[in-house]
């Protein structure tokens, strides 16, 4: 059933370019969308499957952004050199500070990760010689893929799509393997998953490490593509949105936070229109779908499409 979702989730990306070329909401938004998916889709190992909320998320994103951003620009490396020096660092810092940071639960851990987040935003501004500070680093040279050079939306569409697709296929793989039944183990009773003899703090930690690491290719991918990196984009609101994608999509599932990352960018982009009242909206919206699709939308959209299959067949049965 996953595998199946998967593919049609795929064929509708690779299909939309082919069928609204040159547009605006497939290009530029869809870019945006599908780096967004990749957060979302991360996060949600952590927060829906190991139960570990994280409000300092951010904090990896902008890492792997200006990982590559100080080393293509003040360094000269190459692009490709630079995502995976981003990935090591995102990846190291996140396993030096899962085992410590992963014993508190609760309101505990949301603080503990919101301050790691705050302190890496306060770098990213203080350390001006290095990062431009407030006012940002830019001319960031294009993605090079092996001497191919990534320039204009349509091929930045093709390689974020294809990164978000590998995300989403990694992230139901891990799933589906040892480590993600570990993980829902975890999630339901860390004492009773510890009494069958599963390792939490290990496992806590590896889907700490994963995340961030999904959250750092974004990054990457985020300043190569924007050409331009500043503090404002890695800061508190944008975990807390990040957050919200995933419990709008629907927790523990892995295209619920894809749905909920490509709902919330459409979101945005949609309620640019109404200016003044734009945020007004938007958290109306977001409370009625908490309201009527506890869930998710995923999960409610889901049992909508069942329940409408279901009727159309029960009035076939019927009329036969």
């Amino acid at each position: 059933m996953r595998l199946t979702g998967f593919f049609i989730f795929a064929a509708s990306v690779v299909l939309l370019p082919v069928l609204f070329p040159d547009n605006y909401f497939v290009t530029v938004v869809g870019i945006a969308a599908g780096l967004h998916v990749i957060l979302a889709v991360g996060l949600n190992l952590l927060m829906g499957y190991a139960g570990q909320i994280s409000l300092g998320h951010a904090a990896f994103f902008g890492m792997g952004a200006y990982a590559s951003a100080i080393l293509t620009t003040r360094f000269s490396w190459p692009s490709l050199l630079a995502m995976l020096a981003g990935l090591w660092v995102a990846g190291t810092i996140a396993w030096l500070l899962a085992r410590p940071i992963l014993r508190l639960r609760g309101h505990y851990l949301a603080m503990a990760t919101l301050g790691f987040g705050i302190i890496i935003h306060v770098i990213l501004v203080q350390a001006a010689h290095w990062t431009g500070g407030p006012d940002g680093l830019g001319e960031i040279p294009p993605l090079n893929l092996l001497g191919w050079t990534v320039d204009g939306d349509q091929q930045w569409y093709g390689v974020i799509a294809a990164a978000m697709l590998l995300s989403i296929w990694l992230s139901l793989n891990i799933v589906d393997s040892r480590i993600g039944r570990a993980l829902r183990a975890v999630r339901g009773s860390e004492f009773a998953a510890q009494m069958m003899g599963i390792d939490a703090t290990r496992a806590k930690t590896q889907i700490f490490v994963v995340s961030a690491l999904f959250a750092a290719c974004a990054g990457s991918l985020f300043a190569h593509q924007q050409a331009f990196v500043s503090p404002d984009s890695f800061s508190l609101m944008i975990s807390v949105e990040l957050v919200t994608m995933v419990v709008l999509g629907g927790m523990a599932s892995t295209f619920g936070a894809a749905c909920g990352a490509i709902a919330l960018t459409l979101l945005h982009e949609g309620l640019v229109v109404f200016e003044d009242y734009e945020m007004l909206i938007h958290g109306a919206l977001l409370m009625a779908v908490m309201i009527f699709l506890p869930q998710g939308l995923f999960a409610g959209v889901s049992q909508g499409v069942r329940r409408g299959w279901a009727l159309i067949a029960s009035r076939q049965r019927h009329k036969g």
